[in-house]
């Protein structure tokens, strides 16, 4: 009442905006400056003016009663069944902008709906579907005992610095050749359902634990990788890596699909997360 006394631009003006009398909104007023033990308000004409008291309660009071309404707004959305927290786990592989472009459409539509966000590598996601540590995965296979559908297809490529010694060979790149080369190897993050992806050929290898090391290893010169075309396509402009003038397998795709982790109906919050994901993704590959 004392903000709507105060935005309205008095007492009249706020028993109209809240649909009651008065009268009500005045004796409400001064009952609560009595209990206070201070004047809040302070009259010029018509108008109701705030005391230097009232304009420090009053700041402190608007952030009281925004997070009351948020918490009754979250409170709502839970009665309607939405999700206290949705478990997203996602392979690294999928590209991080475009997640993140989709989480920030998701969060305003998200009723409150918090994102508990997991990165894994391969079979990770798996492991998480198959011990329900997942509402929604983006993961490299679809287990047998869920559904999912492709989401989005990964174009990896093989790279290595410009003076790696397979670059200066001057002619095309043959198997034999990257057999006596270091190969970094993305590791795979699971326990349970341990795949390798790619050719993993080579003597001697490197594995690391994430892609953005990969990168780094390679663009240092320490061996050579196939990497996502996403992650690694402004070093290709700049020249920073070079693909593999290889004779055949220089790249290949991938898909990743978005499976639900619930077998049965998921909640509000999981289906509007998986809608806005494939929304993401079908625009960005329209753009």
């Amino acid at each position: 009442m004392l903000q709507a006394v105060v935005d309205c631009g008095g007492f009249a003006q706020a028993a109209e905006h809240l649909h009651r009398s008065q009268s009500a909104i005045s004796y409400t007023i001064a009952r609560m400056q009595e209990q206070l033990g201070m004047r809040l308000l302070r009259i010029e004409g018509r108008k109701a003016r705030l005391t230097e008291l009232g304009q420090a309660l009053l700041h402190r009071s608007r952030h009281l009663l925004q997070q009351a309404q948020n918490l009754e707004q979250f409170a709502h959305s839970l009665e309607q069944g939405w999700e206290a927290e949705v478990r997203l786990v996602v392979d690294t592989a999928f590209p991080t902008a475009c997640l993140m472009r989709a989480l920030r459409c998701f969060e305003p539509l998200s009723q409150g709906t918090r994102i508990k966000l997991t990165e894994v590598v391969l079979s990770g996601a798996e492991d998480a579907l198959a011990q329900g540590e997942a509402d929604l995965a983006i993961c490299s296979h679809v287990p047998t005992e869920l559904l999912g559908e492709s989401l989005i297809r990964i174009r990896f490529i093989a790279v290595s610095h410009p003076e790696h010694p397979l670059q200066r060979l001057g002619r095309q790149v043959t198997v034999n050749d990257m057999q006596h080369e270091l190969q970094v190897v993305i590791r795979d993050s699971g326990l349970h359902h341990r795949r390798t992806m790619g050719w993993l050929g080579a003597e001697h290898q490197w594995s690391v634990s994430g892609f953005e090391t990969a990168v780094m290893a390679v663009c240092e010169g320490l061996g050579y990788a196939w990497l996502p075309e996403h992650r690694i396509d402004k070093r290709l402009e700049e020249k920073q890596l070079l693909p593999l003038p290889m004779e055949i397998g220089g790249s290949y795709e991938a898909d990743l699909y978005l499976v639900s982790g619930q077998k049965h109906s998921p909640g509000p919050g999981t289906r509007l997360l998986e809608k806005v994901l494939r929304e993401t993704v079908a625009g960005e590959q329209a753009g």
